[in-house]
């Protein structure tokens, strides 16, 4: 059948919005309000980066051949819909942050200096500022002279500024200065009279601008921002992977412009000036205010004491099976155990590997990663792991996007250490989240498994919400095997068909034709007249043929629930999605866990892993879902999903209590 589809862009701004939404809801904490606009500006820059640019492109060949992209609901009008909707959201980002969130902050006493220069009060603090730790990191650079070859950097912040010489009054001067990223955005300002009060790092530069130009009158400073196509085109790299990726890090800062985001008081000449400078095309000028690069608001300084401006801290509870044993590796050989992130201590996914590293009878460690921490407390356990003398090898995906640089850091550094590393698979991504330890037992071995939903990443598991399955199960483990041995072939999937996974759904290989099975066996017995109903919870919603599928288990009377955190590409509302219910959920965790159920007319089957339904999911990269057998587990899943369907603004507070109370 004709498969509708909503169009995933404007799907993705729906989801920034609802974030956006976070930031002007009361009923948060005012500095988590700040925190929400810092990430809707984080991700809009990101979405410039990585989506804008095939908006673009597809804009050139839809006008062309308007028929070219119905498959992805994409028309001549998408570009016109991103900007317009890009520029509602826009809109209504400064209405939240001058009418809601300043009025907030100068009601606690605290004055954030928005397009008002520090005043007289505060001249000599900024000046001794400008002269002691500003001025060192400045770099003017003169349009009008010889510096021809220079071009902004991606998403970097600078003032265009204006000068009249003072011997020639006559004639205009243009010159760029760096707003310094090195070099904390905000100030704190003294002040005796109990406010606290803060200046932005552009106004304190905007103020003493005539210090780097002597002999010439200022006549104008206004900001802008330049952000380029990050997408790097991996497809393409077939060469020594760790080289090619680095030299594409290094040309990702040299993509073409895809916004000219610039203050909307900029006068017309310095606009045309500066696109015509740096091949900036009419729709890529965004209009904006005099700050860009507001995801420094996360970093907004906060008056000590301010206890209910912030969520109230809460402690990860301990899982309680995992802490009541004094070695786990011996535990998960006699149960599984699933720890549910953040919720639960990440401390229990750092004990596996540390006791894997030091266990005396471990052998071998597989393990995938895809984002490492910075300071990768795993990866320095691997790093022991292999000093200890321990066989261990680890897939490094150096393709995860903006993570590129520290994979391969921390890649060399394990290699140096004896961890023998295997390196992406040409033209494919490998986004599974598994690890594998064999341990010695006499004359066998035992083998302890960990599939997650998310990263082996310390960092994002403060606040990304995931599930992680540690389990000992044969028929897993054994599957898990042949999938590090495939991985280190590094060879296409087309070549291993004969791998066969029955417990394990990996893509490329059985993933997209088990769901379709399982989705078939609801519509059979939604056609018999049997209770037929799905729970799918995923990040994204994209793959044409899943969308289909959803919507024929839909028109045979399946009940279909779905939790879809950001793109969505099933239309609601229509004939085909008449028994589909979809639900979105932002709130102080990123929610990030992929789950699974299917009712079986009362044999329920729940799985959890990687994979999103989108296409580069299902068809470019290896994905690894799995069943979770343990009935007390599956019970605990289905509680978390019945939790945020019933009450999604209040979901992740109820799973708090929940998690707290699992015995």
């Amino acid at each position: 059948m004709d498969v509708p589809l909503y169009n995933r862009d404007l799907s993705w701004l729906s989801f920034n919005y609802r974030v956006l939404q976070m930031a002007a809801g009361q009923q948060v904490p005012l500095y988590e309000r700040i925190k929400f606009l810092s990430i809707f500006s984080s991700n809009l820059d990101e979405f410039f980066k990585v989506r804008m640019p095939a908006v673009l492109a597809i804009n050139k060949v839809l006008e062309k051949d308007p028929a070219a992209g119905n498959d992805e609901a994409l028309t001549s009008d998408t570009l016109r819909e991103v900007l317009q909707e890009i520029n509602r959201q826009q809109e209504e980002y400064g209405k939240i942050f001058t009418g809601s969130i300043l009025p907030a902050l100068a009601q606690k006493g605290v004055t954030l200096l928005y397009k008002t220069p520090p005043d007289a009060a505060f001249t000599a603090a900024t000046r001794e500022y400008f002269l002691t730790n500003i001025l060192a990191y400045l770099q003017p650079v003169w349009l009008n002279g010889s510096q021809d070859d220079f071009f902004p950097e991606n998403n970097a912040l600078y003032h265009a500024v204006t000068l009249i010489p003072d011997n020639d009054p006559q004639a205009l001067r243009y010159v760029l200065v760096n707003i310094p990223a090195a070099l904390k955005r905000f100030i704190t300002l003294p002040s005796g009279d109990g406010v606290f009060n803060i200046a932005f790092l552009d106004d304190a530069i905007r103020a003493h601008l005539s210090y780097l130009f002597p002999g010439y009158t200022i006549q104008g400073c206004h900001s802008f921002k330049l952000t380029r196509n990050a997408e790097m085109d991996m497809d393409e790299v077939k060469g020594d992977i760790l080289e090619e990726v680095e030299t594409l890090i290094r040309k990702r800062e040299l993509g073409v412009p895809t916004r000219f985001l610039y203050d909307a008081e900029m006068p017309v000449q310095l606009l045309q000036f500066l696109a015509a400078r740096f091949g900036v095309a009419d729709n890529e000028k965004v209009p904006g205010g005099r700050y860009h690069n507001l995801r420094d608001l996360a970093d907004l300084p906060m008056p000590a004491g301010w206890n209910d401006a912030l969520y109230p801290r809460v402690t990860p509870a301990d899982n309680p099976a995992a802490a009541g044993t004094d070695y786990l590796l011996n535990l998960i050989q006699q149960q599984d155990i699933l720890i549910h992130l953040p919720y639960q201590q990440y401390n229990h996914i750092l004990r596996f590997f540390n006791e894997a590293a030091t266990d005396r009878d471990v052998q071998e460690i597989y393990v995938t990663l895809y984002r490492i921490a910075s300071g990768s407390q795993i990866a320095q356990a691997l790093i022991s792991a292999a000093r200890n003398g321990k066989q261990v090898t680890v897939f490094v995906e150096l393709k995860a996007r903006f993570d590129e640089a520290n994979n391969i850091r921390w890649s060399k550094r394990m290699k140096e250490a004896g961890v023998k590393i295997i390196y992406s698979i040409p033209g494919m991504k490998v986004h599974a989240k598994t690890a594998l330890v064999k341990r010695r037992r006499g004359y066998e071995w035992d083998y302890s498994g960990l599939i997650a939903t998310g990263n082996f990443n310390e960092s994002t598991a403060r606040f990304y919400t995931d599930h992680v399955l540690f389990t000992s199960h044969a028929g897993i483990t054994r599957e898990m095997e042949l999938l590090f041995l495939y991985l280190q072939s590094r060879e296409q999937p087309d070549g291993y068909r004969f791998l066969k996974f029955e417990h394990l759904l990996v893509a490329q290989f059985n993933m997209i034709s088990r769901f379709t099975a399982l989705i078939d066996r609801e519509i059979a017995h939604a056609r018999e007249g049997r209770p037929a109903r799905m729970i799918i919870k995923i990040n994204n919603l994209q793959e044409k043929g899943m969308i289909a599928k959803l919507y024929e288990a839909s028109l045979a009377g399946v009940q279909v629930e779905l939790i879809v955190r950001s793109i969505n590409c099933l239309v609601p509302g229509i004939p085909e999605s008449a028994n589909i219910r979809i639900t979105r959920i932002v709130d102080r965790y990123l929610e990030h866990a992929r789950v699974f159920v299917f009712h079986n007319n009362g044999g329920e089957e729940t799985y959890i892993g990687s994979a999103d339904w989108m296409n580069r999911n299902l068809h470019r990269r290896i994905e690894v879902c799995v069943q979770v057998y343990d009935t007390a587990l599956q019970q605990q899943l289905k509680d978390i999903l019945r939790l945020q369907l019933e009450d999604p603004q209040h979901a992740q507070q109820a799973i708090q209590s929940y998690v707290q109370n699992i015995m």
